[in-house]
């Protein structure tokens, strides 16, 4: 035997492990503590509260049998009101952004985007003087009618954002309905279509997110609308609206959470 011979290389796994995905390795604490860095995170989150104690107190529970809670709720259901205005200070310049960076193809779109992006940062200019009257900088008289000028702006803009993304979806339409075509011709030749049908997943995905965006923001524009009418609307009922924005919030939270 020759001891000085070097030793054999080892065999190579024919069937070798990959490595862990970056999302794979990213744990649930990692996970919330980037989604809680973000402010519309913690808007979010602050918006599920106040919803969620708006649908309490409208479902008449507690008024009789719990008065002090019922207090306690109302009290802090205004809180976070307040609070999640303060969070959104500012926040406008991402809809000028928006509009700056959007490259409509046509006058129609051209129009939407200004009514999407323009009516919503409109609204998130003005409540910023909403909030400095709620919280005693600005005289409280003047808050009523900066409230009635915000929610006006927020209707127009769920108006466009909505028919933008109407848009949207029907040209996803379109591509998958390619998409299905190639992957099944593909199929009947034998020929290996992988990457169609991943691109056809992602889609898929995507499609459903502008769905439930969609949702939302018909959600967001019903609450926008009984503004409008100071709560005077056929359906301004308080158990449909604090449902309609416990809905909205569920929904931009899921949003958050998988884009962050």
């Amino acid at each position: 035997m020759d001891f000085n011979s070097k030793p054999s290389a080892p065999i190579p796994n024919p069937n070798p492990k990959k490595p862990p995905s970056k999302e794979q390795q990213r744990d649930l604490l990692n996970h919330v503590e980037a989604y809680l860095a973000k402010r519309d995170g913690v808007d979010k989150l602050l918006k599920i509260s106040r919803y969620a104690t708006k649908l309490i107190l409208a479902s008449s529970l507690l008024h009789s049998s719990h008065p002090t809670l019922s207090l306690r709720l109302k009290s802090f259901e205004s809180s976070v009101g307040v609070s999640r205005k303060a969070f959104r200070l500012g926040k406008f310049v991402q809809d000028l952004n928006a509009l700056r960076n959007s490259h409509p193809h046509s006058k129609h779109q051209l129009l939407l985007s200004l009514l999407a992006y323009g009516g919503e940062g409109l609204y998130y200019f003005v409540e910023q003087f909403v909030w400095l009257a709620k919280s005693g900088l600005i005289d409280l008289k003047h808050a009523r009618s900066f409230q009635k000028v915000s929610a006006w702006a927020e209707f127009v803009g769920y108006f466009g954002s909505v028919a933008l993304k109407a848009g949207d979806l029907r040209a996803m339409t379109e591509e998958e309905a390619c998409l299905e075509s190639s992957v099944e011709i593909a199929r009947l030749r034998g020929v290996g279509c992988a990457e169609e049908e991943a691109r056809l997943g992602k889609l898929r995905e995507k499609k459903m997110m502008k769905r439930l965006s969609v949702v939302q923001d018909l959600a967001d524009a019903v609450m926008a609308f009984d503004d409008m009418l100071d709560g005077k609307a056929p359906f301004s009922k308080p158990v449909l609206m604090a449902s309609a924005g416990l809905l909205s919030a569920l929904i931009s939270t899921h949003k958050n959470w998988v884009s962050c």
